[in-house]
Parts: C-alpha cells; structure tokens; sequence
C-alpha cells in the first residue's frame, strides 16, 4: 500500500491508496419484518476516508451505517473490516470490536447523565481494561485538544449542546479508533453550532487518521466529506466525489 504525506496539526496526516479498503460490504441485504431496508449494498471504505450517506427518510441509510459498525448483521451478504469478516462475527465479538475500534458520534450525543465530561470520555477505554487512571489521563488529554479542559468535571446538564458534542467527539476518538461513525452529529444544533462541530469532527478525524462514515439528510453537511452515497429503496443511487468544504469559507457557513 502507499501513503500520501499531508502536513497536519501534529505532523503528518496520512493518506492511503483508495483502491484498499478499510471497510467495505458485498450485496447486502437487510429485512425487518415485510419491510426491506437494504437491498443489496455493495460500498468500499477506504482508510482516511470521509464519506456521507444521504436517503429520504426510510430509505436504509442508518441501517447501513448499522450493518457497517456490526451494530446489525446483514441477512444476506458479507461485511468486511481490515479483511475481518463482521457479519460473522459473534455478538461478544462485535461488541468488542466497537469499543477498540470504532469510535461512534450522536445526534444527542447521548452521553451518561451522571458522568462528568472525562468521565464520559474514559468510560469506553475503561471497558476494555484500561485503569481508570489512565483512562481520565486519555480523557484530559482529548478534552484539552478539543479546547474543553475546563468543562472536564461537567456533568452533560451543565453544559451547552455544542459542548456536549464536542465531549462526544472526544470521546469517539479516545481510543484511537480506525473508524468514526457518525448519525446526525450536528442535527440536534442550531446552524452556528452545527458548522463549528462538523468543522472538529472532520478536522480531528482527519488528524487521526481514521475514516469517517457519516449519515445526514443535510447537503450542507454532507459537503464537509470528501464522498457522497445516495441511498434510495436500500440500493445505492448514486456514489460520488465531493470537493470538501474547507474551514472558514462562506459556503461552509
């Protein structure tokens, strides 16, 4: 495989060959009672990808990002993950493979009410064995880089929407994972808001070197990744490039 060398906030940002991929599904299908979510998706994710999944709504786009992250396991079809088969995967397995490496972003963030904002942000490292010490240490770092170091000991309640979001993208990248998924991450947040969340999620993402796999029904937040599926009917509709928006442009606001 070859890289590409971009420069970066610490470094280096890396880019791999695109015809690799990281992630990918081969003719998926997915029922839920007489009701036909995806009809048989075949989609590759390369490693450092940013891709958007658009549909009307029922169309099977968040069925696909389920089927993706082994939240749901396709009927038919094979889903493949670093040349690991997912779909075959057994639950214990999958859930494993989501903590260590998958990091997931929410439209309401869902965060643990009770938990302060490192708390929140350590829980899934603590979850795979990591001391709770360490833990928050990972936890502190990440909130300092996403510039919410003084909110650490906030429980949710106490902070803003946006504040919430940004500890959940913290907390989806604590672990270092290869893979980000994220369902309406801005959806929840006024248009301000939502532009400076979109413009973390893509820019830490990036910055880590994972991909991203975002679902939105929002052009204009589909337009921060560099690639666009449009799924209709559970089928594919359309697969293309997008020029992503770059930071502090007027058509990114």
């Amino acid at each position: 495989m070859e890289w590409t060398v971009k420069p970066g906030w610490n470094g280096v940002m890396i880019e791999p060959d695109a015809s690799t991929p990281l992630l990918h599904t081969q003719g998926i299908t997915k029922n839920f009672g007489q009701v036909q979510a995806l009809a048989g998706v075949s989609v590759r994710i390369a490693r450092g990808e940013t891709l958007a999944i658009m549909g009307p709504s029922g169309s099977g786009k968040s069925t696909l990002l389920h089927c993706l992250s082994g939240v749901l396991v396709p009927d038919q079809g094979t889903v493949t993950f670093d040349g690991q088969p997912v779909s075959s995967l057994r639950d214990r397995e999958r859930s494993h493979l989501r903590l260590t490496r998958f990091g997931f972003v929410f439209q309401d963030g869902q965060l643990i009410p009770e938990l302060s904002a490192r708390e929140n942000v350590g829980l899934p490292l603590m979850l795979t064995g990591t001391s709770r010490s360490r833990a928050l240490g990972t936890a502190d770092g990440m909130l300092e880089r996403l510039g919410l170091a003084d909110l650490r000991h906030r429980r949710p309640g106490d902070m803003s929407g946006g504040q919430a979001q940004r500890t959940a993208i913290a907390r989806a990248l604590a672990a270092q994972p290869d893979v980000v998924f994220a369902d309406e991450p801005s959806g929840a947040l006024d248009q301000a808001t939502g532009h400076e969340t979109m413009q973390l999620l893509t820019t830490t993402v990036a910055m880590s070197g994972a991909s991203l796999v975002l679902v939105t029904h929002d052009l204009n937040v589909a337009r921060w990744c560099s690639r666009l599926i449009e799924i209709r009917d559970g089928l594919v509709h359309s697969d293309r490039r997008l020029e992503p928006l770059a930071a502090g442009t007027e058509a990114a606001r």
